[in-house]
């Protein structure tokens, strides 16, 4: 399972490294600590807790959010495989992004619950590369 630090949970979330090492405090989202003493958050838990923050339970502190040409840098959330096709959600900071694309290129890219993905949109596609 992929982990991330303080410092990438809150580029993922669209926030201050202080306003995720306030929440982590705060016990909103768990952390532990690698060998090196480093704060960490498992990748399912970060995803939890962005689809949580995602739905108006983010606190007070007021966020703004771009989009440099098109990219969404986020978490991916969900990961629903078919056959043949299957369905990727991310989180990018406020954003749901849910794409459709081949079972091939979901396992080839390793995506899942937890991992670092970004969302590409361009006209009416979203294509998925992993970070």
């Amino acid at each position: 399972m992929q982990s991330y630090t303080i410092g990438q949970a809150a580029r993922l979330l669209g926030v201050s490294p202080d306003t995720a090492r306030r929440w982590a405090d705060a016990g909103r989202v768990p952390t532990h600590r690698d060998e090196g003493g480093r704060r960490l958050i498992d990748g399912k838990d970060l995803a939890a807790f962005s689809v949580e923050l995602a739905k108006g339970d983010g606190g007070d502190e007021e966020t703004s959010h771009t989009s440099a040409r098109n990219a969404f840098p986020g978490i991916v959330t969900a990961v629903k495989l078919g056959d043949v096709a299957a369905q990727v959600e991310i989180q990018a900071g406020p954003h749901r992004l849910v794409s459709l694309l081949t079972r091939e290129a979901v396992e080839e890219l390793g995506l899942e619950v937890g991992v670092e993905a970004t969302a590409r949109v361009k006209s009416t596609n979203v294509h998925i590369d992993r970070t």
